[in-house]
């Protein structure tokens, strides 16, 4: 059965240096579906790669340790049920079911051995990523974000094992002092430096629990701008009227 989507479905180009956010491994054996979700999960930033079948869904999962799984029912060799709980053996990769059937007991089944979420055919394949984004965020430190520990764009590297910024800039080399908020607001961006985050998402991935106020946001970020200010930058972040924040470079 095949998703609902749009026929806007050409995803947005990233810069080869710059890390991607996550890497999904999406296993369903209809191919057009892969096809339709890798290019949603491109164009938010994310990998995806393809497991045809239950059997591979496993050999990929224990090579490639995903952040995230989105895991059919109704698989070839090994159907979807014995895919979760053999991954859940393993240990706690997010894991998101996909099926055609609608009926509570196969939701409660997927939630019972260890399901975080569970997706409905036909579904919205921006829905889909929007699900996979909240479930990565929950998962916090569970869903690794990439091997990749050094983040590049524009003027930036981002260490993120060092918790080190430097900035090049004409020439000049110099290193941010920044507190751990503005560090994990520009490192977010740096991720993905063409999009743009909406307050409520970076309050969630950037800010310590207990900040519930957008304005919040607003305040680290104008604290971050004033630091790249004295070094030359400026307009970074930007503002996206209504919505947020974006890095504001061509990466």
């Amino acid at each position: 059965m095949a998703a609902h989507h749009g026929s806007n479905m050409c995803p947005e180009r990233h810069d080869p240096f710059t890390a991607m956010t996550h890497l999904i491994l999406i296993a369903e054996d209809e191919p057009e579906i892969f096809d339709i979700l890798s290019a949603y999960f491109q164009r938010s930033g994310m990998r995806a790669v393809h497991a045809r079948d239950g059997r591979q869904a496993l050999d990929l999962h224990l090579a490639l340790k995903p952040a995230l799984l989105l895991l059919d029912v109704q698989m070839p060799l090994v159907d979807g049920w014995q895919v979760l709980a053999s991954v859940r053996s393993r240990g706690d990769t997010p894991v998101i079911m996909l099926t055609a059937m609608d009926q509570d007991i196969d939701k409660l089944t997927g939630l019972r051995i260890g399901a975080d979420d569970y997706v409905v055919k036909p579904f919205n394949p921006a829905e889909v990523v929007a699900r996979a984004e909240a479930v990565l965020r929950r998962a916090g430190p569970r869903a690794a974000r990439s091997e990749v520990s050094v983040l590049r764009a524009g003027p930036f590297e981002v260490d993120l094992e060092r918790h080190h910024v430097a900035v090049n800039t004409a020439g000049q080399h110099a290193t941010l002092d920044l507190t751990l908020t503005e560090f994990k607001l520009l490192a977010e961006m740096v991720r993905v430096p063409r999009r743009v985050f909406s307050r409520a998402e970076l309050l969630t991935t950037c800010l310590p629990e207990g900040d519930a106020l957008e304005r919040t946001v607003d305040s680290h970020v104008s604290k971050l701008r004033r630091k790249l200010e004295d070094l030359g930058l400026n307009g970074i972040p930007a503002s996206v009227r209504g919505v947020g924040y974006k890095l504001g470079i061509e990466a």
